[in-house]
């Protein structure tokens, strides 16, 4: 049997009970037969982005499960972030699950930092993207998980459990949206262009005005959110000014294979950069452009 991309995508529907770590009986091996160790699969990379797609999905159940009770517990960090505990607990489950299939990989995720391994293939993590959305009852938060091979992002997912949105996207397979495949859109004027922004205060003022004059739409649909309305063609693009590895480790590979551009700000083709802008390919120079003055 070979891996397809667009199989075994969609997103999972769950009822809202009693919060409680989910599949700790049953490995997602056991759920898609495509992972490596439970077939015969041959490339390792498209096993490792298989299993990619199912942790996603696994803690996009962990927090629906937490999502709007009373019994999430909110603390800040020392960067005065929010936590709760279903960012750990999801990014525990991730991190077993990983350590049980591949032992040698390395891991970074937001809440616990990087384990070292030994063989090429690092998984960066973070758990929950839009923590603050998550506890305020917004249901645009992601759960976000990359895979990097020889420091290249290689396979990437944005699951939006509360939105029924999965998407994901391995080098050289595609943009995968439930099941579906995706591109940006073509586009290629300001003029009635949609741009994302997850953070408006770290624009300069010029900015907004000159994407506004050059007849663009500026809204404020951030996070793993945005990202994935550029890479399905719903928007053009989006423009993070601060952020982390791990907000960002995906958004090449879905965006790139979805047709669209993804660089740091002075247009690198990096996402350690602590900033990023996805675009739709055409309108990139112009909006890399507009958001550096100032």
């Amino acid at each position: 049997m070979s891996f397809h991309p667009g199989h075994a995508l969609h997103a999972v529907h769950t009822s809202r009970t009693k919060p409680e770590m989910v599949y700790a009986h049953r490995s997602p091996c056991q759920r898609n037969p495509l992972i490596e160790r439970c077939t015969t699969v041959e490339d390792s990379r498209s096993a490792r982005a298989a299993l990619g797609v199912e942790l996603a999905r696994s803690a996009g159940e962990i927090a629906r499960r937490w999502f709007d009770t009373s019994a999430l517990a909110v603390e800040s960090k020392q960067d005065g972030s929010p936590v709760t505990q279903a960012d750990r607990e999801i990014e525990q489950y991730i991190r077993a699950q990983v350590t049980e299939h591949y032992p040698d990989d390395s891991f970074l995720g937001e809440e616990f930092g990087e384990t070292a391994g030994t063989s090429q293939y690092r998984w960066i993590v973070d758990p929950i993207d839009g923590t603050k959305s998550f506890v305020h009852g917004v249901p645009l938060y992601a759960n976000l998980i990359a895979l990097e091979e020889d420091g290249t992002i290689v396979a990437g997912v944005i699951n939006l459990p509360s939105a029924d949105v999965l998407m994901h996207a391995e080098r050289g397979k595609g943009c995968w949206k439930n099941g579906k495949q995706v591109r940006v859109s073509d586009k290629t004027e300001l003029d009635g262009a949609y741009v994302m922004a997850t953070w408006l205060e770290d624009w300069h003022p010029d900015s907004i005005v000159d994407l506004q004059s050059a007849g663009a739409v500026i809204r404020t649909w951030g996070d793993a959110y945005g990202y994935m309305m550029v890479a399905s063609g719903q928007a053009e693009a989006i423009v993070d000014y601060t952020t982390q590895a791990y907000d960002l480790a995906p958004m090449p590979v879905i965006i790139e294979e979805a047709g669209g551009m993804f660089t740091s700000l002075d247009g690198a083709r990096d996402f350690n950069g602590g900033n990023g802008i996805a675009s739709n390919g055409a309108v990139h120079d112009s909006v890399l452009k507009i958001v550096n003055q100032g």
